[in-house]
Order: structure tokens, then C-alpha cells, then sequence
């Protein structure tokens, strides 16, 4: 049976410490840690409070810069390989028969010889449209992390200005 002392100790010592317990600021994982942003509430904002200021200023930033960093993106095509190669041996050979037998010469070394040209130029074609693709997808991410960056500073700018620290 529990007395009066044991409840009025339970009130003096347990409850303001449970208190104090649910008082601590646990860290809020919001619309900004997906960006890669930490943020700190400087003016004792609550979790609910903090949730809601990073939503809204997501939103904002979203409007301000006309990117979403969270919305799907898709990769830059690169060229497909169809055999290509093999056509162009097959069109060189037949222009080298030709060209060797109307000239008098031998339409198989002709051939043998339009072949390797043909392929070596299917290979050259292939390197360069496949540098070409390296370069637009390189441009491409620069341009994307260049938006990014504007959505940081657009999201970090809007928390900052509703007293949070943001890096």
C-alpha cells in the first residue's frame, strides 16, 4: 500500500524530470535534410513548428527557382549499338568489289579492302557520337547541380529569414 509520502516524492522528483524529458529538442528530420541541409531552430520553434516553416519554404524555393530536387529525372540516352558496324563492313566491301572490278582489279581484294575501311569508319563515327554523349551528359549535370545549389540557397535564405540555423 502506498502512502502519501511515496506519492508526494513521485510528484517532488518523477514528474518534472519525465518533464523535462519530452522538452528536449530531438533533431527534426525535414523537407531540408533531403537536400542535404541541417537545420536548427534558433528562437526555440517546436518539431510540429519547424516541419511546417521547411515545408513552406521548400515550397518557395520549388517556386523560386522552377527546380525540384526531389521530382524524377531522366538520363541522357546514349547510343545504341545495332550492329552498325557490321553494315558498314558489308556497304565498304561492296564498294570496294566495285570500284576494284571496274577499275580491273581484283573485286575480292576489292572487298577485303572496302571492308576494313568501312569498319574502321563505323568505329571512328561510334567514338565520336559516343564523346559527343559524354559531353551533353557532362553539361547536363553541371546544370543540374547548378540548380540545386539556387534551391539551397533559396531554401536556407527562407529558413534563415524565420530564425533557424541552416547549414
Amino acid at each position: 500500500m502506498h502512502t502519501k509520502a511515496t506519492y508526494l516524492f513521485l510528484a517532488a522528483f518523477c514528474v518534472p524530470f519525465a518533464a523535462a524529458q519530452s522538452n528536449s529538442q530531438k533533431p527534426v528530420k525535414g523537407m531540408a535534410s533531403t537536400v542535404g541541409l541541417y537545420v536548427y531552430p534558433q528562437k526555440q520553434q517546436s518539431a510540429t513548428q519547424q516541419l511546417t516553416d521547411e515545408q513552406q519554404c521548400y515550397d518557395s524555393a520549388k517556386t523560386q527557382t522552377g527546380f525540384d530536387p526531389n521530382a524524377t529525372t531522366t538520363a541522357a540516352k546514349t547510343p545504341k549499338s545495332s550492329g552498325g558496324n557490321h553494315h558498314a563492313a558489308a556497304k565498304g566491301a561492296l564498294r570496294g568489289a566495285t570500284v576494284s572490278g571496274a577499275v580491273g582489279g581484283d573485286p575480292g581484294e576489292g572487298a577485303a579492302r572496302g571492308a576494313i575501311l568501312g569498319s574502321v569508319r563505323a568505329k571512328r563515327k561510334a567514338k565520336e557520337q559516343s564523346e559527343q554523349a559524354d559531353k551533353t551528359a557532362d553539361a547536363t549535370k553541371t546544370q543540374q547541380q547548378q540548380k540545386q545549389d539556387d534551391f539551397k540557397r533559396a531554401l536556407s535564405a527562407c529558413l534563415d529569414a524565420r530564425g533557424y540555423s541552416v547549414r
